[in-house]
């Protein structure tokens, strides 16, 4: 809960900066100097990737957190079996081990949305995240039924 709660926090922070600079290129654009137009379509570029960026993020989580709903409901989340470091960190070891089993079981059943869940999950164990972000868009994408890009 505390998660969901900062993300939508941290997003309304963002489309508020948005708003805000989004007017600022609007004001530089109705100063109508080529100067000032020029700058008011570059700075309006700038709100409209955000929010492009913004979107596609919020949907990525909106699914995986979909995807996690439906493989608890199953009873298939993966258990934090990891082990820890006395600071609380996780222990190298033990992520590479935990990653190796998903990793195979990933390999016996490659069209099995639940098993790329569990890789991007053992992925983000092992602080891999842009590997686990392709493999929870392939979980995605399987779930989803649509064509699969190889990871």
């Amino acid at each position: 809960m505390r998660a969901k709660l900062s993300y939508a926090v941290t997003a309304a922070v963002l489309v508020f900066y948005f708003a805000l600079v989004g007017s600022r290129g609007v004001m530089l654009i109705q100063a109508g100097t080529l100067l000032t137009v020029t700058f008011g379509v570059a700075v309006l570029i700038l709100p409209v990737i955000g929010v492009w960026f913004l979107w596609k993020n919020t949907q990525f989580v909106r699914r995986a957190n979909a995807l996690a709903a439906e493989l608890d409901a199953e009873g298939g989340l993966p258990v934090d079996e990891l082990k820890r470091t006395a600071s609380g960190r996780v222990d190298r070891d033990s992520a590479d081990e935990v990653f190796d089993r998903r990793k195979a079981e990933t390999e016996a059943a490659p069209d099995d949305w639940r098993t790329w869940f569990r890789l991007a999950v053992a992925y983000h164990d092992a602080r891999d995240t842009p590997r686990a972000r392709k493999a929870m868009q392939r979980a995605i994408s399987l779930h989803d039924g649509k064509p699969v890009q190889t990871v």
